[in-house]
């Protein structure tokens, strides 16, 4: 068995006015970047703020009245987690569901706002599924995988379909990855409507185990590095999945912790998206040039989810726009005087800067005595503008250092 055009298309239906039928918004920062016209499919304005809902709902619609009543468990690195609590709450099915002790506390926090009980275990995606499959084995429970089966698949393969409806002369469709279940029904839907459209997955690098796999003919556990895409960080494909990605997948890339947070960044400032990780991965990996795409070419990445920490989002937005120039950290000495600060904050405003924080360095940097040493973020236009600062500071009369991003290791 396999799933067929026909499976989605039911699917379609189950799902007719239960879940959103997201935009497909064009996107013009990213189609000059990339010199082909882009859209993106907006799937982190989802119910349940991800595609999941559509699998978890298809699935537990077509379960049985004596399986309804055992109730569902299910394993999730936090979207799954939601889209089976949503589903299972709109069917008045009890639900369990097993997340790792890191995931997102935001995720939790909506699992629990849809009524699901939710377990903490294991560090990982893997470990809290080996959880969820003893809690079925001892309590009785239904298992809804997050990836690895049929009517899972049939109800994320519904995106492809209504991409294909909005945007018939789409040529390049690209899904993020990480146990195959997206990019599987897509990539059914798609080819069997439209065969000459290219499929391309991408994966986090800090948990790709989708190539690895297809050489070695089965599904293989990748290394696993933390990674703000959690929502794809699995790191074993599925059976299913491996095997329907083989036929109908292209190509699949990998993209970096600093390529996934460009992604993201550019979807909160061009397009006004909250996208988490796993969701802007398929920006991501266009922005760094990845995908090779021809002028005359149709792109649509789907941005898969949109659950992301706000804690995180701000880190991130702030890492990028340091990477871009537009945050500088300025380091002083000045002498340790009353007025001393505001001539230099004086000269500072001369620029066009302007201050986000300003701390006093006396002991942590041995300033000499009688000096004090200023610690400056600045917010600028550009890395130009942040240049024109700094010599500026200098030409007045200060010595000026610029902190730059850091060597850490890896």
């Amino acid at each position: 068995m396999t799933v067929k055009l026909s499976d989605i298309q039911d699917a379609r239906k189950i799902l007719q006015n239960i879940i959103i039928p997201t935009p497909i918004l064009s996107d013009d920062k990213l189609s000059k970047e990339i010199g082909a016209k882009a859209f993106l499919k907006a799937e982190c304005l989802q119910k349940g703020g991800s595609f999941k809902v559509r699998g978890a709902y298809n699935k537990i619609h077509r379960l049985s009245d004596e399986e309804k009543s055992r109730g569902v468990v299910a394993p999730s690195m936090g979207n799954h987690a939601q889209g089976v609590a949503l589903a299972a709450q709109l069917h008045n099915v009890k639900a369990t569901i097993v997340m790792p002790k890191f995931a997102p506390l935001t995720k939790i926090i909506a699992t629990k706002g849809y009524g699901a009980e939710v377990v903490l275990f294991g560090e990982t995606f893997d470990e809290a599924a080996a959880k969820a499959r003893e809690l079925q084995e001892t309590q009785g429970f239904v298992y809804v995988h997050a990836f690895d089966d049929y009517l899972i698949i049939a109800g994320q393969g519904t995106i492809g379909v209504e991409i294909v409806e909005e945007k018939p002369d789409i040529t390049v469709i690209i899904v993020p990855i990480g146990g195959g279940g997206i990019i599987s029904g897509i990539a059914i839907a798609a080819k069997s409507l439209v065969p000459k459209v290219r499929i391309i997955g991408v994966q986090a690098e800090n948990c790709a185990s989708v190539k690895t796999s297809l050489k070695e003919g089965k599904p293989v556990e990748a290394v696993f590095q933390p990674t703000i895409a959690d929502g794809i960080a699995v790191k074993r494909p599925g059976e299913k999945t491996l095997e329907i990605i083989r036929e109908y997948v292209d190509e699949i890339v990998t993209v970096s912790e600093e390529e996934i947070a460009r992604g993201i960044f550019h979807c909160v400032q061009n397009n006004r998206l909250v996208v988490e990780g796993a969701g802007a991965a398929g920006v991501s990996a266009l922005l760094a040039k990845k995908i090779k795409v021809s002028p005359e070419e149709n792109v649509c990445a789907v941005l898969c989810g949109g659950n992301i920490d706000a804690n995180l989002l701000a880190r991130v937005l702030e890492q990028v726009l340091v990477r871009q120039g537009r945050y500088i950290i300025l380091k002083l000495l000045v002498s340790d005087r009353p007025g001393m600060l505001a001539t230099l904050l004086n000269k500072v405003a001369e620029t066009g800067a302007n201050v986000i924080e300003v701390f006093h360095r006396r002991a942590m940097w041995l300033a000499p005595l009688g000096r004090v040493g200023i610690e400056m973020l600045l917010e600028v236009r550009d890395e130009e503008h942040g240049q024109d600062v700094f010599r500026h500071l200098e030409e007045v009369g200060y010595y000026v250092e610029r902190e730059g991003q850091g060597d850490w290791e890896k």
